[in-house]
């Protein structure tokens, strides 16, 4: 067994022992994945720009918001789908937060777009999570794999797993979805 199958079986274990009322379980489960969930955070972060969350903060904020759901998790790979929606619906609360401080002229800069017109990223971030709703609509599982892929981190063979689909399956939904969201955005810096 390798030592990512070692990990998937653990928390998995650990899962079983939280849906049991072992009260310790979740916060190991926490101290398990924290490393990873802090890896997909930093790069959120970096994507993002450096006003938004730290990847500490942000990984916080989406465990706290999982806190409802996570009960329903039997497995490491729907843990993680859920921390990509939770990063995801974290990331976007902040960036329309730190939108409507700026329209609300507590922002001395008080636009939507810098001066040479080019859409911010918190702006491209609030245009992406429409595009991806509207791709979620058309095919449900071509959403899910850009949110586990995107903001969840995940690789091909993780996202197969999680779907019980083939690798190739996922590469062919990913250039489907990844082609339908640049035709949805249009002329963006933003890198899918």
């Amino acid at each position: 067994m390798s030592g990512q199958d070692t990990a998937i079986t653990e928390v998995t274990v650990l899962l079983a022992a939280a849906h049991a009322g072992d009260p310790g379980a979740w916060d190991r489960i926490y101290a398990r994945l924290y490393r990873d969930f802090h890896r997909i955070a930093q790069a959120q972060v970096r994507r993002y720009g450096d006003r938004a969350f730290s990847p500490t903060s942000l990984v916080s904020e989406a465990w706290l918001r999982l806190a409802g759901s996570a009960a329903a998790a039997s497995n490491r790979q729907h843990l993680t789908a859920l921390l990509a929606r939770a990063m995801r619906y974290a990331l976007l609360d902040e960036a329309r937060q730190r939108l409507a401080d700026k329209r609300g002229g507590r922002d001395a800069a008080g636009a939507l777009e810098d001066a040479a017109g080019v859409a911010s990223p918190l702006t491209q971030l609030l245009a992406l999570d429409q595009a991806l709703d509207r791709l979620t609509a058309l095919d449900a599982r071509l959403g899910r794999v850009v949110e586990l892929r995107y903001f969840g981190g995940c690789g091909e063979e993780e996202i197969a797993r999680l779907h019980a689909v083939d690798v190739r399956t996922v590469r062919r939904d990913w250039r489907r979805a990844r082609a339908f969201l640049l035709r949805q955005l249009g002329d963006t810096d933003l890198a899918i």
